[in-house]
């Protein structure tokens, strides 16, 4: 399992630039003009960082080779689903980082203080996201990566202002102590680990 995340990591190494160009120019358009800000930014950059290493994947035919080596579809599957754990905690501690640095420099954008349901707002969204993605990614792989790109992207430019709406609503109902962020966020794993076996199960089925 080690030896399948190092992959990605290699793959990945000679564009990290990328990531980093993607967090500086989300952090760049977004921080001044929404208050939303934090969430978009690490959703933005860790959903790009994923979408490029699935990418990257899909270019260099990566999974034509890796089934063929003495380990099974099932820990390929669980590789990717650790990689984009990964790729969430880091984009959304990123960009807390980057909001934490905000008002020291920038003090005029008035930006809110931030608290832990800050971060776990964004790190739920973007497993939401992961959960819907990785299956599509694994069933229709090259041939539709365009259209899956299209459909996400169109995702996330609407996901501005639902998030600001349901933020607001956890703020004002001081849901951060109720049970039902517990239910929340229990639904969100089971749909992250339930997507995980649907597509280890789409995956064992395929042909290269």
């Amino acid at each position: 399992m080690l030896n399948l995340l190092r992959k990605d990591y290699i793959a990945l190494k000679s564009s990290l630039w990328m990531t980093a160009l993607y967090l500086v120019v989300f952090s760049v358009a977004l921080i001044p003009n929404l208050e939303v800000s934090l969430y978009l930014v690490g959703i933005y950059t860790a959903f790009a960082s994923l979408n490029l290493g699935t990418m990257i994947d899909i270019k260099n035919h990566n999974h034509k080779f890796l089934v063929t080596l003495p380990v099974n579809r099932k820990q390929l599957v669980q590789a990717k689903y650790i990689a984009a754990i990964i790729y969430t905690v880091l984009g959304v501690l990123a960009s807390y980082g980057i909001h934490r640095l905000v008002p020291f420099a920038f003090p005029e954008l008035n930006k809110p203080e931030y608290s832990a349901i800050d971060l776990l707002a964004p790190i739920g969204i973007m497993l939401v996201l992961s959960a819907i993605y990785m299956p599509l990614f694994y069933t229709l792989s090259k041939k539709g990566a365009a259209v899956i790109n299209v459909v996400f992207m169109i995702i996330l430019i609407g996901l501005a202002q639902p998030t600001a709406i349901v933020m607001n609503m956890i703020k004002e109902n001081s849901l951060s102590n109720s049970p039902m962020l517990f239910l929340v966020g229990s639904g969100i794993l089971l749909l992250f680990i339930a997507s995980y076996f649907i597509t280890v199960h789409l995956f064992k089925k395929k042909d290269f």
